[in-house]
């Protein structure tokens, strides 16, 4: 299942540095933190993404009841280190079915987080209303942390987002109505600091929403 690094902003294809250019490049966004091929889900292919981190790498912890890891990605390079994650997991909808939650940190401007969102991006911008009350709050790595609504997003989805140790954090949910999710005041770690019950993680098949 391994590919070619793509752009983060629309999944388009990049070109290494070279004679040229420091860094890597996409002919729609210029330069670009590369997201890395996508691999399927296991506790091996998180640690690689942890260990290579330079932001956050958000889960909530312990996982729901039922619920799965699902998935991983990353956006950076061997040079730069991974400027932006996404996790991804799968479980019991708070509505019945099945719901499915993508977690984002990222660094300004990376814009994984507004392409999985389904937004204009790279960041959240005007679609998040900070001179109103946030929606919902999580606890994240110990610290409350609001998130407002993104608007604008498609209507399959409900998009959150926040800042979290001074980047951005994005919350992503699927069915839409699984957006209840949220107002649990979910707890997430940063796999960073976590200790080894991380080995314990239930994994599930590969989500498709790493691969749009």
């Amino acid at each position: 299942m391994r590919g070619e690094p793509s752009c983060p902003k629309c999944g388009g294809r990049v070109r290494a540095p070279g004679l040229f250019a420091d860094s890597w490049q996409c002919d729609v966004h210029g330069s670009v933190h590369p997201l890395q091929p996508v691999i399927p889900p296991s506790v091996e292919a998180l640690g690689v993404v942890v260990h290579r981190a330079h932001v956050p790498v958000w889960m909530p912890w312990p996982l729901p009841v039922g619920w799965l890891f699902t998935g991983v990605a990353y956006a950076g390079d061997d040079r730069s280190g991974g400027r932006a994650t996404a996790v991804a997991c799968s479980g019991p909808g708070p509505l019945g079915g099945i719901g499915e939650l993508l977690l984002v940190a990222e660094e300004l401007g990376v814009g994984l987080g507004a392409r999985y969102a389904g937004i204009d991006g790279p960041d959240p911008g005007a679609g998040m209303a900070i001179d109103k009350p946030p929606q919902v709050k999580v606890l994240a790595a110990g610290r409350p942390t609001p998130l407002w609504h993104v608007t604008g997003a498609p209507q399959d989805r409900a998009v959150f987002a926040g800042e979290a140790r001074g980047l951005w954090l994005w919350a992503i949910v699927w069915p839409e109505q699984s957006g209840l999710l949220m107002y649990d005041e979910l707890v997430l770690t940063d796999l960073r600091d976590a200790g080894s019950e991380v080995e314990l993680l239930p994994c599930g098949a590969l989500t498709p929403r790493l691969l749009t």
